[in-house]
């Protein structure tokens, strides 16, 4: 059952391949400020948490720690989308929550225990994407954050990693956060330079990733 409803949420990413067209002085999908890490996604999708999840709506009924290995098994180092292959270029799991956010949105991270970070690039260089998972205390705060990065809440985003390209082309990006109980995944995928990748087929696969945390709801019940 999760899966099938995994699969169908999933589907639907293709129907964001839209040109963006950017008025200049209006509200914007992107900007840049001081040190160039801060921007938001051209393209922003979000998904609360539902019934499905309700074994791990909160962090008491799910203590254990998340890991790094629990997530980012060795089969996802390179991860196949389409005809792209993505492969991974870093990968972090701090306490630090508020240190991948920019803006009052970090605000939304009161009782984030761990955030999880993997930084991917396509094999000719074209995309370039990280993927994102927040610990946080229960499924309602989990909620209040994929709301807050929202780019139409004008509340700031996660940063561009530092592994990125610093041509990496916000504008054109598409991401992705879900509400999975009390945890947040944010996938975010974006062409480099001027190249115009298919963005479809990386943005499923790195959303694929909070899959992982499927098994916990199973444990769960």
């Amino acid at each position: 059952m999760l899966g099938r409803i995994w699969g169908d949420t999933r589907g639907r990413v293709a129907v964001v391949a839209t040109v963006l067209v950017l008025v200049a002085g209006g509200a914007g999908a992107w900007w840049w400020l001081r040190d160039g890490t801060q921007a938001t996604a051209g393209t922003y999708r979000m998904e609360r948490s539902t019934a499905i999840y309700a074994p791990i709506a909160n962090r008491k009924a799910d203590p254990r720690p998340l890991t790094e290995q629990e997530i980012l098994g060795p089969d996802t180092e390179r991860l196949t989308a389409n005809d792209t292959v993505l492969v991974r270029r870093a990968a972090s799991l701090s306490e630090d929550c508020a240190a991948v956010v920019w803006g009052s949105a970090a605000e939304a991270l009161t009782g984030c225990t761990q955030v999880l970070r993997a930084v991917y690039a396509s094999e000719d260089g074209a995309v370039s994407g990280q993927f994102l998972v927040f610990n946080m205390p229960d499924a309602a705060a989990a909620d209040a954050l994929v709301a807050a990065l929202d780019p139409k809440a004008d509340r700031g985003f996660v940063r561009v990693a530092p592994e990125q390209p610093a041509s990496f082309d916000a504008a054109r990006s598409w991401a992705q956060a879900r509400a999975l109980g009390h945890f947040v995944t944010l996938s975010w995928v974006g062409p480099v330079g001027d190249e115009r990748p298919d963005l479809t087929g990386p943005q499923l696969a790195l959303d694929g990733l909070g899959q992982a945390l499927n098994q916990r709801v199973v444990d769960a019940e």
